[in-house]
């Protein structure tokens, strides 16, 4: 388990670096980007091995109807994505789309993973996404995206949502953890 928690600690790190050290950051200058992407690339390891040989309590199961709901809210998630990558309509009523989507996946696994691992792994990442909004609000302005929004865009959100959501399923089932069992 600590290797999953340190993988967590290193991930938040790098991601909230910018945010919380914008002088130190600033002062790295390109340089700066490579030593970021290293720790990213390096807590998601961490958090890959750490969840891989983690043990620990077991407090509820997969249900159907919890299955159910993760694959619908996996399906936003995927969406909240693309739709962030192509400015559509949704991108008006959302600030942080990718966030959202990263704190909407880690929901929809908390309910079908009720193990310590897991719990640690999804609400550890839901917690960094809350705490960069956070930290992102405090210090930015939004500037509301304005309509009119491509309809093209939206087509292209969907049809990315579904292709992306299917190769997501295929991984699970390839890596044993199947997504509509």
């Amino acid at each position: 388990m600590l290797l999953l928690i340190l993988g967590l600690l290193i991930w938040s790190a790098a991601h909230l670096f910018k945010r919380v050290a914008p002088d130190r950051r600033a002062a790295m200058g390109d340089k700066g980007r490579g030593i970021v992407t290293l720790g990213i690339f390096a807590g998601l390891a961490l958090m890959i091995l750490g969840y891989r040989m983690a043990d620990g309590a077991f407090f509820w199961g997969r249900h159907p109807a919890m299955v159910g709901i993760n694959n619908l809210l996996m399906l936003f998630s995927v969406y909240l994505f693309a739709a962030s990558g192509l400015k559509t309509a949704i991108t008006a009523r959302i600030r942080h789309p990718q966030l959202t989507a990263v704190k909407v996946w880690a929901l929809a696994h908390i309910l079908v993973n009720g193990d310590m691992p897991s719990l640690v792994l999804f609400g550890g990442l839901l917690a960094w996404a809350v705490a960069e909004v956070i930290v992102i609000n405090k210090q930015t302005e939004w500037v509301r995206p304005q309509p009119p929004f491509a309809r093209d865009r939206e087509i292209k959100a969907i049809v990315g949502t579904v292709i992306v959501y299917a190769i997501l399923s295929g991984a699970h089932y390839l890596l044993g953890y199947p997504a509509f069992g």
